[in-house]
């Protein structure tokens, strides 16, 4: 008896459903096939629309082309929600179990606060090649070792030269002679003397019986490359040393081309390393180099940083903050908002309780992971930053993300030009 009962209760269940059911669409189907002024005397109606095919409006009720038993639907004035083309609507419960998260679309100027890696390099400007300039061979060589420290004025190497010899021999022979001829002479000697390379300095000391002539450093710093040791034989042209001051030091950075809008020589920056922990360093950039790596897409920002204790050495690390000019305000999106689709960029806005729509935006400079709209949003939007691709998966079961797809979209345009919205 106790499972008659059962299935006597369940039988009732099933025809109870399916008697609601039955009802449920008769009343379905008689309200989409109301007339057009029974709707409009509760709501107004925009245009009624085929479902299978949202872009198609029409002007009266009736059957869709594509599929005659459909009924075509009504668009309300103000109304939006799945029916709406270019807009999924998802069940809030659903949002909140996939994890959506949105932000809101803030209208400001874009923090031009651009943080990279830099490197301290030599000043190459203060940079100083000693060469050989005759065919000499190096008598006594004063530093020995790469990163020695001179001072100006410091003998450095001395040379042995046949041809400064006879050329200094000629000079002292005609020295104390008191003709015009002779003193022309000598005019000549010494004029091919410079020619030879010696300074004044120098001819005085050759000129005064020191054997060789003595090199000394032009600058104070320090022997930055050194290529030949004492005694070596040298032909003229031949590099001996290069010499480098610290009294200025480069600092180079490379700035993503993305970064790179309102930055120029003159441009604030800070710099700091983690070699002088809690010092920051001001400074102005002095030159954009006009070129630009093919490989990341970088170009390069030279500082040039006064360093009068030569605490910073070519080869540290540093970080440069530049503090780029501040430009007009736009609508400011997060990063993670933007949704790359090859020759398109869009993002998904909340329209709320569950509404979502596709968004096509053009995009201008990034920085603190935020990124310029330069047309689609107004600003006060709420736009998808998490999940995106989960409302995809979400809507294409219902085929709404189609609809989602046929939005308008920006026309490329080779010289960045704004161009309005194609459907």
């Amino acid at each position: 008896m106790k499972r008659a009962w059962i299935v006597v209760v369940v039988g009732a269940l099933a025809l109870s459903s399916a008697t609601f059911y039955w009802l449920g669409a008769r009343r379905a189907g008689s309200g989409a096939a109301m007339p057009a002024a029974a709707v409009a005397a509760d709501k107004r109606v925009l245009y009624w629309y085929d479902p299978m095919s949202p872009q198609r409006h029409f002007d009266h009720p009736g059957k869709s082309p594509l599929m005659p038993s459909m009924d075509l639907l009504p668009k309300y004035a103000g109304a939006t929600g799945e029916s709406e083309p270019g807009v999924v609507r998802i069940d809030p419960a659903v949002v909140q179990n996939l994890g959506v998260r949105t932000a809101s679309v803030r209208v400001a100027a874009l923090a031009r606060d651009v943080r990279v890696p830099a490197s301290v390099g030599w000043n190459l400007r203060e940079a100083v090649t000693i060469s050989a300039r005759v065919d000499a061979t190096i008598e006594r060589l004063d530093v020995r070792a790469p990163f020695d420290a001179v001072r100006k004025g410091q003998p450095i190497a001395r040379l042995l030269a046949p041809q400064w010899s006879a050329a200094i021999a000629e000079y002292r022979a005609l020295a104390g002679a008191d003709s015009a001829d002779a003193r022309a002479l000598l005019a000549a000697a010494r004029q091919r003397l410079h020619v030879l390379g010696l300074s004044d300095a120098e001819i005085a000391g050759a000129h005064a019986g020191a054997a060789g002539i003595e090199l000394r450093a032009p600058l104070d710093g320090v022997v930055a490359q050194l290529a030949v040791q004492q005694g070596q034989q040298v032909v003229a042209g031949a590099p001996l040393m290069v010499l480098n001051a610290l009294d200025t030091v480069w600092v180079e950075a490379d700035v993503p081309q993305a970064q790179m809008p309102g930055i120029a020589a003159g441009t604030a920056v800070e710099i700091t390393t983690s070699a002088l922990p809690g010092e920051t360093f001001a400074a102005n950039v002095q030159a954009v180099l006009p070129q630009v790596d093919p490989a990341t897409r970088s170009q390069r920002v030279r500082i040039e940083l006064p360093n009068p204790e030569h605490r910073l050495a070519p080869g540290m690390f540093a970080q440069v903050r530049i503090q780029a000019p501040v430009g007009a305000t736009h609508p400011l999106v997060p990063d993670e908002a933007l949704i790359a689709t090859g020759a398109a960029t869009r993002v998904i806005v909340a329209l709320g309780d569950g509404g979502f729509r596709a968004v096509p935006v053009r995009v201008g400079a990034s920085a603190g992971g935020e990124t310029e709209i330069l047309a689609g949003l107004s600003g006060n939007e709420r736009v998808v930053t998490s999940g995106q691709f989960l409302i995809d998966s979400e809507a294409s079961l219902s085929g709404a993300m189609q609809r989602l797809q046929t939005g308008a979209e920006f026309a490329p345009h080779p010289d960045g030009a704004h161009v309005e919205p194609r459907q």
